[in-house]
């Protein structure tokens, strides 16, 4: 009986007295502790961290959320068509002056920098296709908010681009500024399209962080 008296003091003692050891996970009102392997100590309050971290191995939350973002912006402007069919018309001179061009210019490159720029990125911020893809920011496959890029052998470079939407096996949703129903690069809007993926050069990721802290940022 004294021994069973004895076992059960003691189990009550480590109960209560164990959230005040070193490495208890009680960490304070509100807050809690992040532990994988992947991550030695955040300590989040609602969506903002705190403290010092190594990334995850899984993007975080904030990340997939801007991604949507982007993705809604451009779909935002599917009703954009230009006014003559010479790259002009008040929407798509407001893409080209977002980048200091001026209406009358390709606008393909202009548009991703705009939908960027609403979505409160300071990069990108161009005109010319090939300076979305430094190589900081270059990705290996499709992704919600990545930029995709089309090469022209005639042309020897990245000549058009747009943002993926959404992957789909072997093909990709994306939203284009300056294309049209035949995904051209010399088009009348923005449009919805589907292309395959053997058809892409190359994507560039603005959102994640760039690669050796290079390529630019928020």
């Amino acid at each position: 009986m004294a021994t069973a008296k004895f076992l059960l003091a003691f189990f009550c003692f480590a109960l209560v007295g164990g959230s005040g050891m070193p490495g208890s996970s009680m960490l304070g009102k509100g807050t809690f502790e992040v532990a994988t392997p992947h991550s030695r100590a955040g300590y989040w309050l609602g969506e903002r961290l705190y403290g010092s971290f190594t990334p995850l191995s899984k993007p975080h939350v904030a990340d997939a959320q801007q991604r949507k973002r982007v993705v809604e912006i451009a779909c935002g402007e599917l009703w954009v068509r230009e006014a003559s069919g010479k790259n002009d018309g008040p929407r798509v001179e407001g893409y080209l002056a977002s980048v200091g061009l001026k209406k009358g210019q390709p606008w393909c490159a202009a548009f991703v920098s705009w939908v960027f720029k609403q979505a409160g990125y300071a990069k990108p911020r161009t005109g010319w296709s090939p300076a979305l893809f430094p190589a900081a920011r270059l990705a290996k496959a499709a992704a919600p908010g990545n930029v995709f890029g089309i090469y022209f052998p005639a042309l020897k470079r990245v000549a058009h681009c747009g943002l993926v939407t959404d992957r789909r096996d072997s093909w990709i949703g994306t939203v284009e500024g300056n294309t049209n129903a035949s995904g051209g690069r010399e088009g009348d809007g923005v449009y919805r399209r589907l292309r395959h993926v053997r058809t892409v050069h190359c994507y560039a990721d603005w959102i994640a962080a760039p690669r050796n802290g290079k390529g630019g940022g928020r």
